[in-house]
């Protein structure tokens, strides 16, 4: 698989998560579209959206409801794309959002593989393919970035890193889409900076290409140690997301981090 394959399948796989086409992403100018759900988005999405909007750096694709669509047109004609998704302009956005009873929520920027840099990695322990009957005894705390037990469906492949049979480090990927997967990582606080993490990744994503996947990665832009990483194994950035929900979602989203 190339690059310019793996960026094409998801192209089309966030034409798909945004009702429009692949080359609307590429477009000058900012798309606007009608948010409705589709079975082949990624499955994690709680589609249809108020606003949710995405950028490949060209522009911003915007998916909105009817009631939100003239805000969010508003809202993106003002600015350029980069500037969309930062501060302080999304202060401008919440405000404009609150009359509606929603406020920002997720923002991530989202890794694809570089085929000319992926390569696996090594580290001082052995690693293990893991396949999902092997993820039965592990959804645990521990573990929770790297498997999902509420789509445990999904989580399908994984690599662990083990320290004389001891699981020490994990990456899992779950399929949440027909033809991507979605890599998360966890590595035990007193094994980690010592390649582990980047190690499972690597491996992962390439068991998932040779399984005629594409793998892709996810970060906050302030998770600094989850970007390194994704760096290190050759991920480089491709798109940024921003999603609004309504207020008490994420009121209770906050009141639950505070409980963790």
């Amino acid at each position: 698989m190339t690059n310019e394959q793996i960026l094409r399948i998801a192209l089309e796989q966030s034409a798909r998560d945004m009702n429009c086409r692949p080359e609307d992403f590429l477009s000058d100018t900012h798309v606007v579209t009608r948010s409705i759900a589709n079975p082949l988005a990624r499955k994690y999405l709680p589609l249809p959206f108020e606003c949710d909007m995405v950028s490949y750096g060209n522009n911003v694709v915007a998916q909105t409801s009817e009631r939100l669509s003239s805000t969010v047109e508003d809202y993106v004609s003002k600015y350029w794309a980069a500037h969309c998704f930062e501060t302080p302009n999304i202060h401008v956005l919440d405000d404009m959002l609150a009359p509606f009873g929603l406020k920002v929520c997720f923002m991530a920027e989202y890794f694809l593989p570089d085929i000319d840099v992926l390569r696996a990695l090594p580290c001082d322990y052995e690693l293990r393919v893991l396949t999902q009957a092997d993820f039965a005894d592990l959804y645990l705390p521990e573990w929770s970035n790297a498997l999902c037990r509420e789509r445990a469906a999904l989580d399908v492949l994984g690599v662990g890193a083990y320290d004389n049979g001891r699981l020490v480090g994990l990456a899992g990927c779950s399929a949440d889409c027909d033809t991507m997967y979605q890599i998360g990582v966890d590595v035990l606080p007193d094994y980690r900076r010592r390649g582990i993490a980047a190690a499972v990744t690597s491996r992962l994503a390439i068991e998932i290409l040779a399984r005629g996947k594409v793998p892709f990665y996810c970060a906050a832009w302030c998770n600094l140690k989850s970007v390194r990483n994704a760096i290190k194994c050759g991920f480089r950035p491709a798109w940024a997301e921003l999603t609004a929900r309504d207020v008490a979602f994420v009121e209770q989203f906050n009141r639950d981090l505070k409980l963790r």
